[in-house]
């Protein structure tokens, strides 16, 4: 009997026939086992099954906004009059991005259309920008906790992720630079950070982001900026982007997305921008590879451009009162506690349990109060430190007032039945 080997299977040669060998599947590689699994979407399966059994699930879990897309938006996609829905540009559409252009001159971040790579979506312009600026063990700093899917993006990149721990107690506001400094070595090659945060919902002062700078200028870092809720600070405070920042402007790669600001998640529109031409040239050659950003989606993109300052208004009003309400709501709770978030929307709550993944999960498979019951994102997920997190979650106010009003009663109602609650 002779052992023949080929690309798919192992085989023997008996009596001039190829035999199949019984054999284990094949294994998945080393990144598909470390990718983490979303904090934000790993409890769907038990949503799921509570909504089969008649329950309704107030979905405080995931940023996704229920109000409308801008009519303008809405107007293009119908609009559409093509034979052919063909490739864009890899870079995205020359008219997009010098409206883009014309958008972020008013928040004083001065550009050219030649600055901006449309993407598809946030996410990717994180990934590209990771794939195009660091090597396969380079060291990101990262304040923790931090948008899960960081970590997802750096594991694809072979990069890792170093964090500064920010704490719930101090309201989430960055430590001293001596504790950036302490992680840094001839591995680290970056800092990245959100702005305003996801998932505290923290905005970064003046000082803290000019602290920032004098890091990434002393060492020679990237700056990675995700400030995909610029539109949503509720503070006197002014919005100070990383590229206000003089001096790096070289290092900075600003990470922006229409996802949030105009409720348009589903049409995958982001866009990364940098001065910095080397980047650009490197990114470009991965947008290439993937062939190009979304059509539809830049159209739509595009038309929200002129939705107007009404929509805005409208848009970030509701979401103060949201957030008052939310906040409101869930500090008149025992034992629970959230700092005042002073931008995007969302907040971090410290809870009255051991183990908060246990109770959020206990609420979809366990608990109902009159046919209701509330779906969050445990906040472990949101920190690379071990042990970190465990009693918190991040509840997003995405919903209207009467259902997070509804939501906070139906949460004071299990935690009060929680077996696993500790007294406060």
């Amino acid at each position: 009997m002779k052992r023949i080997h080929n690309s798919t299977n192992l085989h023997y040669l008996c009596g001039g026939k190829y035999q199949p060998v019984a054999q284990n599947m094949p294994k998945i590689s080393v990144r598909g086992h470390e990718m983490p699994a979303s904090p934000i979407r790993k409890l769907a399966p038990l949503a799921n099954d509570a909504k089969q059994r008649g329950i309704h699930v107030y979905h405080l879990n995931i940023g996704q906004p229920d109000l409308p897309t801008p009519k303008a938006a809405l107007d293009a996609i119908r609009s559409v009059d093509r034979s052919i829905l063909e490739y864009s540009p890899s870079q995205g559409y020359q008219s997009y991005r010098e409206k883009l252009v014309k958008y972020y001159a008013t928040y004083h971040i001065d550009v050219t259309a030649d600055d901006i790579i449309v993407t598809s979506g946030g996410s990717e312009a994180v990934l590209f920008a990771f794939l195009s600026c660091l090597n396969p063990g380079d060291e990101i700093i990262v304040p923790e906790p931090a948008y899960a899917n960081y970590m997802a993006f750096a594991i694809s990149a072979g990069a890792v992720i170093r964090t500064v721990t920010t704490t719930i107690e101090e309201g989430f506001s960055l430590p001293k630079v001596e504790k950036f400094e302490e992680l840094i070595n001839e591995r680290t090659r970056a800092i990245l950070i959100c702005n305003p945060n996801n998932p505290t919902g923290y905005l970064y002062t003046r000082r803290e982001m000019n602290q920032i700078r004098d890091l990434v200028k002393k060492y020679d870092l990237y700056l990675f900026s995700d400030e995909v809720y610029r539109e949503f600070i509720y503070t006197g405070s002014p919005y100070i982007s990383a590229c206000h920042l003089e001096g790096i402007e070289q290092n900075v790669v600003l990470i922006d997305s229409v996802s949030k600001r105009y409720s348009e998640c589903g049409i995958r529109i982001g866009a990364l921008i940098t001065k910095n031409r080397d980047v650009r040239q490197a990114v470009m050659k991965f947008c290439q590879a993937r062939l190009s950003p979304p059509l539809i989606g830049q159209i739509a993109a595009e038309a929200s451009l002129d939705a107007g300052e009404e929509y805005a208004r409208e848009v970030y009003d509701e979401y103060v009162e949201r957030r008052k309400c939310l906040i409101d709501g869930l500090n008149r709770i025992p034992g629970v506690y959230s700092p005042i978030p002073m931008g995007a929307f969302y907040t971090v709550a410290k809870l009255p349990v051991d183990d908060a993944e246990d109770f959020c999960a206990w609420c979809l498979r366990d608990f109902n109060y009159e046919g209701e019951t509330v779906m969050m994102a445990p906040a472990a997920g949101f920190y690379t430190t071990p042990g970190l997190g465990r009693d918190e979650v991040r509840l997003a106010y995405v919903l209207k007032k009467e259902d997070l009003t509804r939501a906070l009663f139906v949460l004071r109602k299990a935690l009060e039945a929680y077996p696993g609650r500790k007294e406060v």
